[in-house]
């Protein structure tokens, strides 16, 4: 008997039992669909923090004032006695480190902002020109404030989409002015929108000036809280960590055994972090689904031993009549993997839809992944080769002569 005929028996073999076939092939169906759909919402997930780290900036270093952590208690921008950074240092950086392309001092303060009879509390962020470049963030509507601005601390401020809505509803802010601190400040333009970040915060609820009228105009203190930092690459961010660490332990003048009183943090470590969690959760995910293949599996196995031993006296004739044991052995095996191929197939279908529908359903970003497909179908070939190959060499090691006096 050639593999054709083989195979036109298994299928006719499994045509007679329609619904014993679609629920053994349930558990496949199952089991491949969840499988595709867990991928799919870890590799979501994975792609939007992804995407929200390199809207920040993948090759950006945050350098703070304070030790992150000095005798259990942490210090650093939130910490008013530090005053470990200056202007001097940044300088000093931005001249003596070649691995950093571009960096802006920050200063954070909060003040509320009067416009007309509305107002609003929100974030002030002093920073220089450069902070469009350093974080990556366009202006959609004027421009950014210049070096010149800076220097004679000039009172412009640039606001975020979410102070621009409420402050100014239905009109263009630029050139309008607010109140800060009862000083008057020109705006000379509204920043592109940028949504919330991972932690739900919205980032569009902030205005920027020179951090030079932030500290000497809203402040009114010369201290420094941090620095953006742009290293030239993103393969260059440790170099870069590492010579402004030496560069700031020198000029503080601290010891081989006094602590940084200052924090470099790189967010290429961050992005690594998150890509590694987001790894190890679309692993277990998957993991969790991959169970319910093996129950399908297994589900397999019961039923092509249950049809071992129903056809008990058809496997006897066909051998009587010179059938080979591997030919009996083949057309178990490819029913089997009939089975768990054409269940591996709607399972694909069902866990693509499943998919398409969780992030309008529940609102949770997912991203398809093709090597989850592929996977799955491998998955279920081996699955059908696994389980069906014990009933299979079952049924090819029945005596004939005893399967014929089988009832």
């Amino acid at each position: 008997m050639n593999l054709l005929m083989i195979i036109r028996v298994a299928f006719r073999a499994l045509v007679r039992n329609k619904m014993r076939a679609a629920l053994t092939m349930l558990g496949i169906i199952i089991g491949v669909s969840a499988v595709i759909a867990m991928v799919s919402i870890g590799q979501g997930a994975q792609a939007s923090v992804q995407a929200q780290i390199e809207s920040i900036g993948t090759n950006l270093l945050f350098v703070s004032a304070g030790a992150q952590n000095v005798g259990g208690v942490r210090s650093g921008t939130g910490d008013s006695g530090t005053n470990t950074l200056t202007v001097e240092d940044l300088e000093a950086i931005r001249r003596e480190v070649p691995s950093v392309a571009m960096l802006t001092p920050t200063v954070n303060a909060r003040s509320q902002l009067v416009s007309g009879n509305m107002n609003w509390n929100t974030q002030i962020q002093g920073v220089s020109e450069e902070y469009p470049a350093v974080r990556k963030w366009t202006v959609q509507n004027g421009e950014f404030f210049g070096e010149g601005d800076v220097r004679t601390a000039g009172r412009v401020i640039v606001i975020g989409q979410t102070i621009a809505d409420s402050l100014f509803p239905g009109m263009d802010p630029v050139g309008q002015t607010l109140r800060v601190a009862n000083l008057p400040f020109r705006v000379i333009g509204v920043m592109t929108r940028k949504g919330q970040d991972q932690q739900g915060r919205d980032q569009d609820d902030v205005a920027f000036s020179p951090y030079t009228t932030v500290q000497k105009k809203i402040l009114g203190s010369p201290r420094l809280q941090g620095a953006s930092v742009s290293a030239v690459s993103q393969d260059a961010t440790y170099t870069a960590q590492q010579q402004i660490t030496e560069l700031l332990r020198q000029r503080h003048k601290l010891t081989a055994n006094e602590p940084n009183d200052f924090t470099v943090r790189n967010m290429t470590d961050i992005a690594e972090a998150a890509n590694e969690t987001n790894n190890t959760m679309t692993l277990l995910l998957a993991c969790i689904a991959g169970v319910s293949l093996l129950v399908g599996g297994i589900g397999i196995m019961n039923i092509m031993l249950v049809s071992v031993t129903e056809r008990t006296r058809e496997i006897g004739i066909r051998m009587a009549i010179g059938a080979r044991s591997s030919a009996v052995r083949s057309q178990f095996l490819i029913e089997s993997i009939v089975l768990s191929l054409t269940g591996g197939f709607f399972g694909i279908v069902l866990g693509i839809i499943l998919s398409l529908a969780i992030p309008k359903l529940l609102g949770w970003p997912t991203l398809i992944s093709t090597l989850a497909i592929v996977g799955s179908v491998i998955f279920s070939v081996a699955v059908g080769v696994f389980f069906g190959y014990y009933p299979a060499r079952k049924a090819a090691a029945l005596d004939p002569i005893e399967a014929l006096r089988y009832e």
